[in-house]
């Protein structure tokens, strides 16, 4: 399966140790935000690229705690060079 270049960015951020939170307004997701392992929030993310990403089952959340990247993510995330 293929996957955008921005997809490519996030799962790759999550597999260093990243997560994604997420806020919810009368039951419904309204807002997430990704953050990296050092807590720095990442600016290109959004709520329609969150929902491509639990589409293809890349990440999951468990305990109501912060969504991480899955198994499935990990097969779909090509590796990239480190730039520390």
């Amino acid at each position: 399966m293929d996957i955008s270049r921005d997809e490519q960015r996030i799962l790759h951020l999550m597999a260093q140790g990243g997560r994604i939170e997420i806020s919810r307004s009368n039951g419904k997701i309204d807002m997430a935000k990704c953050y990296t392992r050092d807590g720095w929030l990442y600016p290109g993310f959004d709520l329609l690229l969150f929902r491509k990403l639990k589409r293809k089952k890349a990440i999951s959340s468990s305990g109501g705690k912060p969504y991480r990247i899955t198994q499935r993510g990990l097969v779909l995330v090509r590796s990239e060079l480190n730039n520390r």
